[in-house]
């Protein structure tokens, strides 16, 4: 398990994290979602004492990083691909690594042969692309078959097969009873991977709740139906007539998932149908001639990019 409190870390005027405490359970993947510079590889980079932090504590099994006796027995972690001496060959690279460590040789052959890098083995590292570096990072993470796990975007650079490749690796590891924390700033990807997430924003902890949760509360389930003869859409949906101005819109009885309520607007009128994006081929089945646009709230999709 990882264990943060009040974490804290500045550069000098900046404040890349910000009071952020959280704890990362074993048996889930653990997503940690948000923006470009919100402080997900700073805060990682805290959890493996390469950066100090300037307030606060972070801890794996309950010890500092810098106290364990065997990190890479116990910690594994990708937070740059091509962090690598580009001479060496991949099976070397993994050899050192294993070396130093106390790791068994043919642990070597294990991880390159549970990456897919096998074949690729005698190659030098310079010569990788982005893809093939990060299947070498995350076998370098596994190589002392730590409890503890921690991968930075590790899906960058890698082809569709290989993103899917990554998603199950993530889950079977945790199913074994790791922990595993993975980071992204796409919800897209943590919506296929993770099971719970920590969501943070400048520096700051938004969200601790389980995938389903955050979509859940996140999410607009409602679509706008622009037109011009609102009152007649309004109608076939089983919902109130629209208003020309302030004030309630008169009710009539309605149908579930029929518009909620329509309300005027210039030469327009808006119709909110309450059971989401679900509802709109069967509006355009019967009522397409009635309907100008289309368009939904923002939702929780919209933190992609």
């Amino acid at each position: 398990m990882i264990e943060a409190h009040g974490l804290v870390k500045r550069y000098g005027s900046t404040m890349a994290v910000n009071d952020l405490s959280f704890f990362i359970r074993p048996g889930l993947v653990t997503g940690f979602l948000g923006p470009n510079g919100a402080g997900k590889t700073t805060t990682m980079r805290m959890i493996l004492g390469l950066d100090a932090p300037t307030q606060g504590s972070v801890t794996v099994g309950g010890r500092s990083y810098r106290d364990l006796p065997a990190p890479m027995r116990e910690v594994g972690a990708l937070l740059d691909a091509k962090a690598l001496h580009g001479g060496r060959r991949a099976r070397d690279h993994l050899l050192c690594l294993a070396q130093s460590n106390g790791i068994p040789r043919r642990r070597v052959d294990e991880v390159l042969r549970t990456v897919g890098l096998e074949d690729v083995a005698r190659r030098r590292a310079k010569g990788f692309s982005l893809g093939m570096s990060q299947r070498l990072g995350i076998a370098s993470a596994l190589l002392g078959d730590p409890a503890v796990l921690i991968f930075d975007e590790p899906v960058n650079g890698l082809d569709p097969d290989g993103i899917h490749w990554v998603r199950t690796l993530l889950r079977v590891l945790a199913a074994e009873g790791r922990t595993v924390l993975v980071s992204s700033h796409l919800m897209s990807e943590m919506a296929l991977t993770a099971d719970h997430l920590l969501v943070i924003g400048k520096g700051r902890l938004i969200a601790d709740t389980s995938v389903d949760e955050f979509v859940r509360s996140s999410s607009q389930q409602s679509v706008h139906v622009r037109s011009p003869q609102a009152a007649e859409l309004a109608a076939r949906c089983g919902g109130p007539a629209p208003t020309s101005g302030p004030g309630p819109a008169p009710t009539s009885s309605r149908s579930p998932g029929a518009c909620a309520s329509a309300r005027s607007k210039a030469d327009y009128a808006v119709c909110l149908l309450a059971s989401g994006s679900a509802v709109v081929p069967g509006v355009l089945s019967w009522a397409g001639p009635l309907v100008a646009g289309l368009a939904r709230p923002s939702d929780v999709h919209d933190l992609d990019g």
